[in-house]
């Protein structure tokens, strides 16, 4: 998925803040599920939630504001109660690298208690269950 680098996500040096590396790969967990055919809104009303319990980034090189990057993802399942997505973003015409970085998700019912990743969004996602 491709995300544009607007002002307001630059520090007062014109580039990318760091934390902002953040929500991109947060919009680009929520594209892939939803090139997956699963929805966020509907796996809340199913019953599932995911929280974040890890999440590690190596800074490579700066983004600047006006800078259109890509971030390619892909997950794996961790055991049958949390997803790892992981990602990697690069300036889209050059293929500069910018970061690297991964997410640990685990599944929580509405009461916030870990449960089991539901097997048809495994099944969606074509990760066999462990």
């Amino acid at each position: 998925m491709d995300i544009r680098v607007y002002y307001e996500d630059t520090d007062c040096g014109g580039v990318v803040y760091y934390a902002n590396y953040l929500k991109y790969f947060e919009r680009a967990r929520t594209h892939y599920l939803e090139d997956h055919g699963l929805s966020v809104a509907d796996l809340l009303r199913e019953g599932t939630e995911f929280r974040v319990i890890r999440a590690e980034l190596a800074y490579r090189s700066a983004a600047a504001y006006g800078e259109i990057l890509t971030i390619d993802t892909v997950v794996a399942a961790d055991r049958r109660l949390s997803l790892t997505f992981s990602h990697i973003m690069k300036d889209r015409p050059t293929q500069r690298l910018i970061v690297e970085g991964s997410a640990t998700l685990v599944a929580v019912d509405m009461n916030g208690k870990v449960k089991r990743i539901p097997p048809f969004l495994l099944e969606a996602l074509k990760i066999a269950p462990s």
